[in-house]
């Protein structure tokens, strides 16, 4: 029998040094790691107090990175693409998406949320909630179509019944939007006063649906250290 490969990830420090941070990224390889069933260990990296061991692994990093057999990969998207093809079917779930569309549904949000939480003009505030609020509008209205799958299976079917981005399963393209929608959805709340309308009802859904994935709660990072990634922008837009 083949020896177990060794799986190491690494992943940004909470302020206190003990729990996961605030890191988007380390959220997204975390959940394909937890979603692929895969065994592997996690550690968290204090950035203050980087240990010898971390500079010698990845000098000049900053995480995620990924520890495969002794050999270290840094860049995301190329650990998310070397995951996927090497933890495989048929012991690993396959993750990628059925439909290319998935993989470019919300990408528009993140950098529209920063215009709004980052902007010191008051006057451009309604302007960039407005942008923002449509890149949300346009995720809502690819929830809320039907996938050539769906209307397979029920012709006359308006509305979209599926749980996330590409069906009823999470694949990759949900571990790399979600952890972007809790930072949006927390540091909205707290810094401009702005929920998710309850009117994007398929938003509403798939964000109610992640709610109950263990792979999707249980890898975020506690408010308090979105709001401390965030504390320093956000007094600079207090009037």
């Amino acid at each position: 029998m083949a020896e177990a490969s060794k799986i190491e990830l690494f992943v940004k420090a909470s302020d206190d040094g003990e729990s996961i941070g605030n890191c988007p990224f380390c959220q997204r390889l975390f959940m394909i790691l937890w979603l692929k069933g895969a065994n592997f260990t996690l550690t968290t990296v204090d950035m203050k107090r980087a240990p010898e061991v971390l500079k010698d692994l990845a000098p000049g990093s900053q995480p995620p990175f990924l520890l495969y057999n002794g050999e270290v990969r840094t860049d995301t998207n190329k650990i998310e693409e070397f995951l996927e093809d090497t933890l495989a079917p048929p012991q690993y779930p396959k993750m990628c998406t059925r439909y290319k569309e998935s993989n470019t549904a919300g990408n528009d949000i993140f950098h529209r949320f920063s215009a709004y939480v980052k902007n010191p003009n008051p006057s451009m505030n309604d302007l960039l909630e407005r942008n923002f609020l449509k890149s949300l509008m346009k995720l809502d209205r690819y929830l809320r179509s039907p996938l050539p799958h769906e209307l397979d299976q029920k012709p006359n079917i308006t509305v979209s019944e599926r749980r996330y981005l590409d069906g009823n399963k999470l694949t990759l393209a949900d571990c790399n939007l979600l952890p972007k929608l809790h930072i949006v959805k927390v540091v909205c709340r707290k810094y401009r006063d702005f929920e998710i309308p309850p009117s994007l009802s398929g938003l509403k859904r798939y964000l109610d649906n992640a709610s109950t994935q263990d792979e999707f709660i249980n890898t975020c990072p506690a408010d308090v250290e979105i709001l401390l990634a965030y504390h320093s922008v956000a007094q600079y837009l207090r009037k």
